[in-house]
């Protein structure tokens, strides 16, 4: 194993270590979790308070409550436990994210990665889940109060709404909330883990993906090895991001339950907010307008819980299946192992900065309410506002990132050209002043070349009808490739020896590392018979 270890290569990049700070969450998730559960009471059942926090001597509190307490305040280190399990909580998805982030934009998830995209996706969704059922273990006030607004949502669902219900609940709010949600929370690790271990089986037997770079191709890998040296910047990194956590937890504190007090049916907290990361679920409802109800087939079917879950839905769905969506529209079969700039998938990063200015709308209205207080500003106009800001802000997100990016593929056809400005002038014998430009380097001609393709797709001429199906596909194929610069020839753009064809390429690079391996750089046709 170590041999094969030392054997594969993988390329350096500093994106390529999201995935480190979220195993570095994960385990200090897992282990703060092993260690309170041992302390932890899931129970629901009343008892009086008698513990070493004064303010609540008597008060009637759950089990649940009352063992969080005593973890925090009777537990040797218990504090330090509670908030390290807390911020590895809520930096695991951002890292996450980070990583899908870099995924998309490099389209890392082309052919034949499509299934890491969806496992790293899954991982995300397992995250998210694992965040909002630990949210509601303690069983205080803040945590009730999302669980009351959870339990409107089931209730507004039609059909199986009641049944939900029941079956999550057991029974009149907060009927045995804690006791089945206490599972659900100790499930997401082992699916998490196995998730991970599924995608690292996957991704191993795969070469790495590489930026552009001299002797980068499609057929083999430059980089160092994974064991010992990338293993190694892993590891450090590791340990640091779990040593900033338990700094962090030890001098900042977060959810401080007993100034919250205990949960009770009957009262909600004000101002209260969900962890940032299910912020844009609470703002999906937040930005329906009110009033949204029909009665259709003997029942009362509230849109203004329908339409928000139908779009967060659809958004989830359609991140999930995009590899597949650009795969069908480009009609590309090829694998792909060289990751693409962003500049040069405009349409792609468009869509891409449209999607993040959507989720940071949702997000953001999550706090309309504390927005309004903090900027004395009416709260019916701050959700107009951002009712407008979400309908209209991811077009012109898209407009303005796709323009941006042909206007950054000019400018990089320009260096490759001409070459940069240097500020000196030259008079020539003929009386003309010019500006003396200066030649890039090899390496920077060979990473800001696109030798990608991106040509639309048209259909061939044929007597009789076209399915609806290929006209759709040219027209979005259209859509994606048809606004674009036509990239330069490596023997047009890259002198020699990097003007050569691919195949006699080698790099230069000292103490890199080259590792062949099966590859097509074959091109597929663009055009789509009948």
């Amino acid at each position: 194993m170590l041999q094969d270890l030392r054997r594969r290569v993988v390329p350096l990049h500093w994106s390529n270590m999201f995935g480190v700070i979220a195993l570095a969450c994960l385990a200090v998730i897992t282990l703060t979790g092993v260690i309170l559960m041992f302390f932890y009471t899931p129970s629901g059942t009343t008892v009086e308070y008698d513990g070493r926090y004064p303010a609540l001597q008597g008060v009637q509190v759950s089990k649940a409550f009352e063992s969080t307490l005593y973890a925090s305040f009777e537990v040797p280190g218990g504090l330090l436990l509670r908030q390290a399990h807390h911020w590895a909580a809520l930096l695991l998805p951002a890292a996450l994210i980070a990583q899908l982030l870099v995924t998309f934009f490099t389209g890392a998830f082309r052919k034949p990665r499509r299934a890491g995209w969806v496992l790293l996706f899954l991982i995300l969704i397992t995250a998210l889940a694992g965040g909002w059922s630990g949210y509601a273990l303690p069983d205080d006030m803040l945590s009730g109060t999302g669980l009351r607004i959870f339990e409107g949502i089931l209730l507004g669902i039609p059909v199986v709404g009641t049944w939900l219900k029941e079956l999550l609940f057991g029974g009149q709010f907060p009927g045995e909330i804690i006791e089945h949600l206490y599972p659900l929370h100790l499930a997401v690790v082992p699916v998490m883990l196995a998730l991970i271990v599924v995608r690292i089986a996957i991704m191993h037997r795969l070469k790495p993906p590489q930026f552009a770079g001299p002797g980068r191709t499609e057929a083999n890998v430059v980089g160092v090895p994974l064991f010992p040296d990338a293993a190694a910047r892993a590891g450090g990194l590791f340990l640091i991001v779990t040593g900033l956590l338990l700094l962090i937890s030890a001098t900042v504190t977060i959810n401080p339950i007993w100034l919250y007090g205990p949960a009770s049916p009957g009262n909600a907290g004000a101002g209260s907010q969900p962890d940032w990361y299910t912020g844009f679920l609470d703002g999906a409802l937040r930005l329906v307008p009110s009033g949204w109800e029909i009665v259709a087939l003997d029942r009362t079917w509230t849109l203004a819980l329908l339409v928000p879950l139908a779009v967060i839905t659809v958004f989830l769905l359609l991140v999930a299946a995009y590899p597949f969506i650009e795969g069908w529209i480009a009609a590309d079969h090829r694998e792909h192992h060289v990751l693409d700039r962003p500049r040069n998938t405009p349409t792609r990063t468009g869509i891409g900065v449209a999607g993040i200015v959507f989720y940071g709308v949702l997000w953001v209205a999550g706090s309309a309410d504390l927005i309004a207080v903090a900027f004395s500003l009416t709260i019916e106009g701050v959700v107009l506002a951002l009712q407008i800001l979400l309908l209209a802000g991811p077009v012109i997100a898209f407009t303005i990132a796709r323009r941006v990016c042909l206007g950054l593929q000019r400018k990089d056809r320009e260096l490759l050209l001409h070459g940069f400005e240097t500020g000196r002038i030259v008079r020539l014998p003929g009386g003309e002043y010019i500006e003396v430009h200066q030649q890039l380097s090899r390496y920077e001609r060979w990473r800001l070349l696109d030798t990608g393709e991106h040509a639309p797709l048209t259909l061939e001429p044929h007597s009789g009808r076209t399915l609806w199906t290929l006209r759709l596909r040219v027209r979005l194929s259209r859509f994606f490739f048809e606004d674009r610069l036509e990239p330069l020839s490596p023997h047009d753009a890259l002198p020699p020896p990097f003007g050569a064809p691919a195949a006699s390429q080698s790099s230069n690079r000292v103490g890199a590392i080259v590792a062949s391996g099966p590859g097509s750089n074959s091109r597929s046709s663009r055009s789509v018979p009948k």
